[in-house]
């Protein structure tokens, strides 16, 4: 069957891609586990995950963009990406909510119980007696030792700011592609990846403050587990986001996307916009409150 024309069902070819991807994806996330449980092979095996996903997810996009400036696609198969990127970022939804659910767990309820909260629960007296219910935490058992809290007001507030900020610039070059002005859709592409690279800067000097001068470690009690994953896993959406619009913008500087046919830009803007609302979740629930 033909895979041109608005009336034709377009039926994909068959693709390598994914199950490379899934092979790519476990391996680090499987080499991830092990670095944690400090298996020595875990962070080669982690490196060479990261890499082999780097690669074939370059090679993908690289067949979908061809595909579509070949005139491959059709209305059913853009509705057919809409969806698709719709269930893609609920999944991200339920990724994060479950570190959500943990750091809400472990500090209204979990750190209460062990406290002695509720006559009915004997909780503390059986495991950690005289253990006083405060948050934040590194543990009854005071992992790692004595510790200092990452503050909100300093660069958390200017990351926030940076977040925010890199919102407005996306939407004006959204406005620009959508009116077929190239200057700012170029210039606020532009202006968007850099915001998205100073976050990263910001966010590597933080995680250097936290370890050299706090004390504030992954290893750091529940507080800091909490700590680094919540931020660190965002701090990888923020990069992976930052990838995706730079592809982006060279593909707005060869001439791709028309404002009736620009998904490809939508799809990383909405990505882009998921990864800003976490990042307030994480400032109000994580440094502030």
């Amino acid at each position: 069957m033909s895979s041109h024309g608005e009336n034709s069902y377009y039926i994909p070819h068959g693709s390598y891609w994914p199950i490379f991807m899934s092979v790519s994806l476990t391996t680090l996330l499987v080499g991830f586990s092990m670095l944690l449980n400090e298996v020595p092979i875990g962070k080669i095996m982690m490196f060479v995950g990261l890499a082999m996903t780097l690669f074939f997810m370059f090679q993908w996009f690289r067949t979908v963009v061809l595909e579509s400036e070949h005139g491959t696609y059709n209305e059913q198969v853009d509705l057919s990406f809409r969806w698709g990127m719709f269930w893609f970022i609920f999944s991200e939804v339920m990724f994060f909510a479950a570190f959500f659910g943990a750091l809400y767990y472990a500090r209204i309820l979990s750190v209460p119980w062990i406290g002695g909260a509720g006559s009915e629960l004997t909780t503390n007296t059986q495991l950690w007696a005289g253990f006083e219910s405060m948050w934040p935490t590194n543990g009854p058992a005071e992992l790692g030792g004595d510790y200092k809290i990452m503050g909100a007001w300093g660069l958390p507030a200017i990351n926030t700011a940076l977040l925010l900020t890199s919102g407005v610039t996306l939407t004006i070059a959204h406005h620009g592609l959508l009116e077929n002005h190239r200057k700012p859709l170029i210039w606020g592409l532009v202006a968007t990846i850099l915001l998205g690279v100073l976050f990263m800067a910001c966010q590597v000097l933080e995680y250097y403050e936290a370890y050299a001068h706090l004390n504030l470690k992954l290893s750091t009690g529940v507080y800091g587990s909490t700590f680094f994953m919540l931020t660190g896993f965002h701090g990888m959406h923020v990069t992976i986001g930052a990838i995706m619009l730079t592809v982006i913008l060279f593909r707005v500087l060869r001439g791709h996307f028309t404002p009736e046919q620009h998904f490809g830009f939508e799809a990383v803007a909405w990505y882009w916009h998921f990864v800003d609302v976490v990042w307030l979740g994480l400032f109000i629930f994580v440094y502030w409150l």
